[in-house]
């Protein structure tokens, strides 16, 4: 297994992106993830990421059971204007590849609300990735405009919970639905 020093050295050169707007961020265990937008390239990277996820990890995303993401599904979570619609991506050198390890996104809902959604990969919860993600999402939001951004979420989803807290989203149940609560910021 390499040391965290090696990983990162590894990394350094796939992480170089010539695509513009991107972040290389620390996580709480030293290594290094990139993150930038997410792009049509990465689509192959979205169908082997929402695979790997856990059953329950897949169910918390989407909010019922997913195997895998179908055409549909799967173009609708690529349709990005990077305006109205945005997404970061969180990328890690693995093998010699770049692997999706976690993904946020946002889409308006309003002129001036939008609805987010964060994934992070199971063997990469608690270190501090969520936070990074959610942090680059909501200033992304700010700089296009919102002034107040949300997720639904499921009630039983507590380290969604715990991120939301710690971003300063206000929680309150559902009124359509006892088994989701809906996190609120303002921008």
């Amino acid at each position: 297994m390499l040391t965290v020093k090696e990983h990162n050295d590894q990394a350094a050169a796939a992480y170089a992106w010539p695509g513009g707007q991107h972040w290389i961020e620390a996580l709480g265990d030293g290594r290094h993830v990139l993150i930038r937008p997410l792009t049509e390239n990465d689509r192959e990277r979205e169908v082997v990421f929402v695979k790997r996820l856990s059953p329950e990890s897949r169910h918390m995303r989407f909010l019922t059971q997913v195997n895998e993401p179908g055409a549909a599904m799967l173009d609708q979570l690529m349709d990005i204007d990077n305006h109205d619609r945005m997404a970061y991506i969180a990328l890690v050198h693995e093998n010699g590849s770049l692997i999706e390890i976690g993904i946020s996104r946002y889409a308006a809902t309003g002129e001036d609300e939008c609805e987010c959604a964060i994934t992070v990969a199971d063997d990469w919860q608690h270190l501090g990735l969520g936070t990074l993600l959610m942090e680059h999402l909501i200033k992304a939001a700010r700089t296009n405009g919102f002034t107040s951004m949300y997720s639904l979420d499921a009630s039983s989803n507590n380290l969604m919970r715990q991120l939301a807290s710690a971003l300063g989203f206000k929680t309150h149940s559902d009124p359509d639905d006892l088994h989701q609560v809906i996190h609120h910021l303002d921008l």
